[in-house]
């Protein structure tokens, strides 16, 4: 194709639109934006439906794309700098159809609940962590797109990976859990309060839905009231709380950590 220079190209107006949730919703599309999410993007045989580069990335990584079929547009740098998001791109975005993502379809043995999580930064990190703890899927109730520019990056790829399930309210999750819980999963929820369970004296090789709230408000009371289970992450009193996206790594991967456990005391 031929390079586009000029930042007034339609294209650009397409990507940027992308960059929204209405552009996102619109077009059917997620921006992917650096190598690294490509590559993932590539790694789990997803399809892009369109590549734009610079020519210096192509020159240096075009053959990462030599079996695939995918478009390849060349661009400017001004047009580059014009369509990411990142204040110093690395010369490459790329275009993938949303359905092309796996879907959650609310039956995971090992399910995460958030809560109106609104940070993109927290989401991603949280993602990530969920894919190392095999989370099989992940429910949101409103708060942060998963699939916006700044979550993309945070997740690392995990948000591609995992089956999501957004919902456009907080309290839409309410008749999910509840089929879970009476389908008889574990409903755990994460809580700061006295008496409490440590997270590590829980059994959790039970089918769990585990629950995770607002940075600031915590788990809505009608969420928490379902649980079966509350476990908490003892702290010093030096600090109120933890940070979500901090909190959920010990306790998604204790789970992993008692499977190992039970695997080698078998």
């Amino acid at each position: 194709m031929e390079l586009i220079t000029s930042r007034r190209n339609p294209l650009v107006g397409r990507l940027r639109a992308l960059h929204q949730p209405k552009g996102r919703r619109e077009q059917g599309l997620v921006l992917l934006e650096g190598t690294h999410q490509l590559q993932e993007l590539l790694r789990l045989g997803l399809q892009p439906e369109l590549v734009v580069a610079t020519p210096a990335w192509i020159e240096r990584h075009g053959s990462l794309l030599a079996e695939h079929s995918t478009p390849l547009q060349p661009v400017g740098d001004e047009v580059m700098a014009a369509v990411a998001t990142t204040d110093h791109p690395d010369g490459v975005v790329a275009t993938l159809v949303r359905e092309a993502l796996p879907i959650a379809r609310g039956d995971g043995a090992f399910v995460l609940v958030l809560d109106q999580l609104q940070d993109p930064g927290n989401l991603g990190t949280l993602l990530r962590t969920a894919l190392a703890a095999g989370v099989n899927e992940v429910w949101l109730g409103a708060g942060a797109d998963p699939l916006q520019p700044k979550v993309l990056r945070a997740s690392s790829g995990a948000a591609l990976a995992l089956p999501l399930l957004r919902l456009p309210q907080g309290d839409a999750l309410l008749p999910l859990v509840q089929r879970a819980a009476a389908a008889g999963q574990q409903v755990v929820a994460t809580v700061v309060e006295p008496g409490a369970q440590p997270y590590w004296q829980l059994d959790w090789s039970h089918p769990t839905v585990l629950m995770m709230g607002n940075e600031g408000a915590g788990l809505h009371p009608q969420l928490a009231a379902l649980a079966t289970h509350r476990v908490t992450i003892p702290h010093s009193a030096a600090v109120e709380s933890l940070n979500v996206a901090v909190a959920a790594a010990p306790v998604l991967l204790e789970r992993w950590r008692q499977g190992l456990n039970a695997a080698a005391g078998a």
